[in-house]
């Protein structure tokens, strides 16, 4: 018993190691993955349209967080300092209940944009059980928002529970996975994506440059609710 006792620790301590959150494997670095997020800080981010992260966004217990509870003037969604083409991001997100949230990416940030979800698509982030805006499929969590998915792909963890999310563009390609379950794969531009786009409300004229280009600065969303986001990574070529 000693001898099996004594082989299976350092086997748990490895495991361990490898689990801790914000890190990078030793093959994840050789494979060019980058955090975005390093634990700690709000290092790499800002609130769109500004030079600085809003005091709404706060780093605990290593996860960043969205707090309601902060002032409203510290508010606004939070986006990449870099901006990203063809990537593979992976994260972590859980919310509490009732909360709305967003993965927003190819976002264009610039003053005549208000928002960033006027350029940029949505993978999104939700409380399918009791969040407002729960009323439409495409609107459930890791949908590809107001255009594409059910709940048929929609499989959030319960609320307080971390969920998996992958999203990958290549040369616009998209592909969405929220904890291992393929939600939504298309072409940005394609025919297919303009019809969903002509059906959704970013056919109004205020998205006129929504999706235009499959590059751009990758956004958090500020919504009702708390959110918490962590391991944080891509990897570009």
């Amino acid at each position: 018993m000693k001898k099996q006792g004594l082989l299976v620790l350092p086997l748990l301590l490895s495991v361990a190691i490898a689990q801790t959150p914000n890190t990078l494997t030793k093959k994840e670095k050789r494979e060019g993955w980058k955090l975005l997020f390093d634990g700690k800080t709000t290092s790499g981010w800002h609130t769109y349209n500004r030079d600085t992260v809003g005091s709404r966004w706060q780093v605990r217990d290593g996860a960043m967080e969205y707090d309601p509870t902060q002032p409203r003037n510290g508010g606004g969604d939070i986006i990449t300092n870099e901006v990203y083409e063809n990537f593979d991001l992976r994260l972590e997100w859980k919310v509490s209940k009732g909360s709305n949230s967003g993965i927003i990416f190819d976002v264009q940030e610039s003053p005549k944009y208000g928002a960033t979800y006027l350029t940029g698509p949505e993978m999104q982030v939700l409380d399918n059980i009791n969040a407002d805006d729960n009323k439409k499929q495409n609107h459930l969590a890791g949908c590809l928002y107001d255009m594409a998915g059910d709940s048929t792909v929609s499989k959030p963890h319960p609320v307080g529970e971390w969920n998996q999310v992958r999203i990958l563009q290549d040369k616009g390609h998209l592909t969405f996975w929220l904890n291992g379950i393929k939600t939504f794969e298309g072409q940005i531009g394609s025919d297919e994506w303009n019809r969903m786009v002509a059906g959704s409300k970013f056919s109004h004229k205020e998205f006129a440059d929504f999706a235009k280009v499959a590059k751009g600065k990758i956004a958090l969303q500020e919504h009702p609710g708390s959110s918490q986001w962590r391991n944080i990574k891509i990897r570009t070529w």
